[in-house]
């Protein structure tokens, strides 16, 4: 023990002097002229990033504060200490340690506290509860989950056998988890057994960023126990929910999907028996994945062995982004099974779907397809009861007329969120979105450090080991979702990198801009989702076009952000002032992206702005805790 007690201490000590060198040949030269006040102690983090700027950024502007309050926050003994447990590969075991001193974000899986009740109960701004055996075995009664977790950062519910063998037991869910960061809910056995009485989802995690819900044994072995989900995971980006044994052996048990993750970034469903063995299950699936991008949902043994059950699948991915949807042995052996897709994956990008078994060995089947996309797979599907019409060829609509502009001005898009170049103008009156950062707050980690830790989906065993992430968890979704961003492959003309140090991301930039640079950003968020009036404009580089790099946060334990070039772009700055008094209350940066014939003709911005690609120009603010880089004017 004292032995390693003397290493470790020798280690700290080798660090300190080199760090202590380093800063006699960089700060202490006569050839510096750092132009931010070094903290009082030169070998923090901090301080090593303001000499990195002053080495690598050519020109005399004042550095950027926004951008170095995002340095780690450790002191140089705790910055030695963990770089050499990184090296070690023995961070794991300070991990709670480490996750505080470096401000990052960690999930390490604290439990909340169990309630039980046996009598009516509302639930209104209640936060973080777990609820087992909640409404077990009750006669009648009404719970009320209303504005439950909003706006909280990591909000976790947990109903394991909520409303179990329950008799005409209603639970309503509204405005569930509105606006959280990371909402993770589990229902486990939930109305298991359940006799009448309705389950209510109504605008359940709306704008989430990165919704888990796992609902197993739901309404197994339940009797008319209605179910209904409105507005159930919309606006949501990279949602994860799972349905198993959803509805088994159940008894005319009707389950209503309306407004299922619409607009919707990367939702993934998972349906795995879903109804199976059911008796009269009647579900309706409308407008579910509609105008989301690239959708997955899977269904497993939907509905295997049901008896005279109703599905119906209503403007099913309609004008959604691509998507994949995979059918496999649903409603296998099944009696009397009713199943309609109308306007089913009727993308405007073309989207997979796969058919297995469908309805195989089923009796009195009848499948109806009405109106569906392109990239079809039926394989030993039932031959008999299954009717297929208007199937959709590629590019073009119902009417057989080719898709060019957008649809409806604003359809689903928030608005302000994208705008014209001509509103730029002092005087003009507009609304500008909501620029709120949603991401919880984090550091970058000092460049050492983050050298030594994996990133990548080859090292995804010794990442999720490192901070300690569980299969199948919401932090294994987040890691997951962060690689496969940074490892796609950049699109035609891009250049891209994932940064996690203040270091890599000025790299970046001078690697595409040179070392002439400056970054900006919106300073505040007041003036969000009303009516503001646009002062003094000013264009940079004199309003010419020119090329940038924009910065985007991506949900990690660290601070992660997804850099990338952007051509052909003018960049301004604005006022933003309030409407009545005209006084300032934001200085905004807005970016225009003037050659759009590469983007999607369903991009969100011709929806909201009613036109397609190459035809206009786009414009958008940069976000809270977003950023821009281009050359100094």
């Amino acid at each position: 023990m004292d032995s390693k007690r003397v290493n470790l201490n020798t280690t700290i000590l080798s660090i300190f002097l080199f760090l202590l060198f380093s800063c006699f040949i960089t700060v202490c030269s006569s050839n510096a002229t750092p132009r931010t006040s070094i903290s009082s102690n030169p070998f923090t983090p901090k301080a090593s990033v303001i000499r990195y700027w002053d080495k690598h950024i050519s020109n005399k502007l004042p550095q950027p504060s926004f951008l170095l309050s995002k340095a780690s926050p450790l002191s140089p003994v705790e910055s030695a200490f963990f770089t050499k447990l990184a090296a070690e590969k023995a961070l794991s075991a300070h991990l709670s340690a480490f996750c505080s001193a470096a401000d990052l974000f960690c999930l390490l899986g604290s439990q909340p506290a169990v309630e039980n009740h046996k009598s009516d109960a509302n639930f209104a701004l209640y936060t973080n509860k777990n609820f087992a055996n909640y409404g077990n075995a009750r006669l009648g009664g009404v719970d009320q989950f209303k504005n439950y977790s909003d706006g909280v950062n990591f909000a976790t519910g947990s109903f394991a056998r909520y409303s179990r063998g329950s008799t005409g037991h209603h639970e309503g869910f509204a405005s569930y988890a509105d606006d959280g960061n990371v909402a993770s809910s589990n229902f486990t056995s939930y109305a298991s057994s359940a006799t009448g009485g309705a389950g209510d989802f109504k605008t359940y995690m709306p704008r989430v960023n990165v919704p888990d819900l796992r609902f197993t044994s739901y309404d197994s072995d339940g009797n008319g126990h209605k179910l209904t989900f409105a507005s159930y995971a919309d606006d949501t980006n990279s949602g994860n929910q799972g349905f198993t044994g959803y509805g088994k052996n159940g008894n005319a048990v009707p389950v209503e999907f309306a407004s299922y993750g619409q607009t919707s970034n990367v939702v993934g469903s998972t349906f795995t028996g879903y109804g199976e063995l059911g008796n009269s299950a009647n579900d309706s699936f409308k407008g579910y994945d509609t105008n989301a991008n690239n959708p997955s949902n899977n269904f497993k043994n939907y509905g295997v062995g049901g008896n005279g059950g109703s599905d119906t699948f209503t403007s099913y991915r309609d004008s959604a982004n691509a998507g994949t949807d995979t059918f496999q042995s649903y409603g296998r052996n099944s009696n009397s099974d009713k199943t309609n897709f109308v306007n089913y994956g009727n993308s405007f990008n073309v989207g997979f779907d796969s058919f297995k078994e469908y309805a195989k060995g089923g009796v009195d089947q009848t499948v109806g397809f009405k109106i569906y996309g392109v990239n079809n797979t039926f394989k030993e599907y039932a031959k008999k009861g299954v009717t297929f019409a208007q199937y959709i060829k590629p590019g073009s609509t119902q009417d057989g007329s080719t898709k060019v502009n957008g649809k409806t001005v604003n359809n689903g898009v928030e608005e302000g969120k994208f705008f014209r170049e001509s509103m730029l103008k002092e005087g003009t009156v507009m609304k500008m979105p909501n620029v709120r950062d949603r991401m919880p707050k984090r550091s970058f980690l000092p460049r050492l450090i983050l050298s030594k830790l994996s990133f990548s989906t080859a090292e995804l065993v010794e990442l999720k080991r490192t901070f300690q992430v569980e299969d199948n968890s919401t932090m294994e979704h987040v890691v997951m979702n962060a690689l496969a961003e940074c490892e796609r492959a950049p699109s035609p003309g891009e250049t891209k990198r994932c940064v996690g140090s203040v270091e890599d991301m000025i790299d970046f930039a001078v690697s595409v801009l040179g070392r002439d640079v400056v970054v900006r950003t919106t300073e505040g968020v007041k003036g969000s989702s009303q009516d503001v009036m646009i002062g003094k404009v000013k264009g940079i580089n004199g309003g010419r076009v020119t090329k940038s790099v924009s910065c985007h946060q991506s949900l990690y334990p660290y601070l992660l952000y997804y850099c990338h070039s952007v051509p052909e772009v003018r960049v301004y700055e604005a006022d933003i002032l309030e409407v009545e008094t005209k006084a300032k209350i934001n200085h905004g940066v807005a970016i225009c992206h003037l050659d759009t014939s590469m983007w999607s003709p369903y991009h969100g911005a011709f929806l909201a702005l009613g036109s397609g690609p190459g035809l206009i120009e786009v414009c958008h603010w940069i976000f809270e805790n977003d950023m821009t880089w281009t050359t100094a004017d």
